[in-house]
C-alpha cells in the first residue's frame, strides 16, 4: 500500500434522526446515526445519507447530546463490514467517528 493513501472522512450535515446507543457485553457503548448530508453542482442538488457510527465515551457523549435535526461535523474512517443473514451476504458502509462537534441549531 502506498505510503500516500489515507482513509479520513469529514463531513457537515443534519441528524435524520435520534441516535441509537447500546452497550456491549463488556459495556463498551456503540451509538449510530445517519447524518444528511448536501451537495450541489450548477444544475443539480440532493442529500446523500452517510451511516456514522461512535465507540466508548464519543458514543455515550452522541446519545447524551445529539437529537435529530441537529447540525453536526463529524470526522472519521470509512469501513465496509459484511454479514451473512439467511443465506445472503449483506454489507455495510459507515463512517466510525473519532471526533464528533456539535456545530449548532438545525438550519430554518
Amino acid at each position: 500500500m502506498s505510503k500516500n493513501n489515507t482513509n479520513h472522512c469529514i463531513f457537515s450535515g443534519n441528524l435524520g434522526r435520534d441516535p441509537e446507543i447500546r452497550y456491549l457485553d463488556d459495556g463498551t457503548a456503540v451509538c449510530d446515526f445517519p447524518l444528511a448530508v448536501g451537495w450541489k453542482t450548477k444544475t443539480k442538488e440532493g442529500t446523500e445519507w452517510v451511516n456514522c457510527v461512535a465507540w466508548g465515551k464519543l458514543a455515550e457523549i452522541c446519545g447524551e447530546y445529539l437529537k435529530k435535526g441537529a447540525f453536526v461535523i463529524v470526522e472519521g474512517q470509512q469501513r465496509t463490514r459484511s454479514w451473512e443473514k439467511d443465506g445472503q451476504k449483506h454489507y455495510k458502509t459507515e463512517t466510525v467517528l473519532d471526533k464528533m462537534e456539535m456545530a449548532g441549531p438545525r438550519e430554518g
